[in-house]
């Protein structure tokens, strides 16, 4: 029977850390004192990142993800410049002279594009920001799990270890059982 499996948890957790980690565990950081805790209770430190995320995201986090996704996408640039097209062929061409009501050279239209550029700059930087944050909570996610991982493999070759001493153990005890049948059989045969 494992000696880790036969004492009450929070002692099971102290060891664990003070064993695994050279340290106690008053001196883990959050995050490791909670994998030692998965570690002892066998439960999985594992999360999705997609749902630990959006769980804290604000209704203006959303708006400026979809912003930004649709602002760098295809669609976006082929209808600007649709609507661009447009409104050059409009003002600069078809409707000349004074029906025209932006002329060559376009002052309103790059009014418009300046506050467009002034609006979706700070939106792309904010849903930038939002994915550097998932990024890091990600990272976050994959060192608990390599962590729990290595503790693990570290457990497991102490059972290996446990074992070989053990079965080295028995093999010199049986070794020493032979070697005094076979001294007494000797001893036997010259008396």
């Amino acid at each position: 029977m494992n000696t880790l499996e036969s004492r009450p948890a929070d002692q099971q957790i102290r060891q664990l850390a003070e064993q695994l980690l050279a340290t106690g565990i008053n001196k883990l950081s959050e995050r490791e004192s909670r994998i030692i805790t998965a570690l002892a209770k066998r439960t999985q430190v594992s999360r999705d990142v997609d749902h630990a995320f959006d769980h804290g995201r604000s209704f203006g986090g959303r708006l400026a993800d979809r912003v930004a996704s649709f602002g760098g996408s295809w669609t976006f640039i082929v209808i600007f410049l649709a609507i661009l097209l447009a409104w050059v062929a409009l003002n600069g061409g078809i409707l000349v002279g004074s029906l025209a009501f932006d002329p060559y050279p376009f002052i309103f239209l790059n009014l418009v594009l300046s506050m467009l550029a002034a609006l979706q700059a700070p939106i792309i930087m904010m849903s930038q920001n939002r994915q550097a944050a998932r990024d890091r909570l990600a990272a976050g996610l994959d060192y608990e799990i390599n962590l729990k991982a290595e503790i693990e493999i570290m457990e497991l070759h102490e059972k290996l270890d446990q074992i070989r001493t053990t079965h080295l153990s028995e093999l010199l005890r049986k070794q020493q059982e032979q070697l005094q049948i076979l001294l007494h059989m000797t001893q036997a045969k010259t008396a």
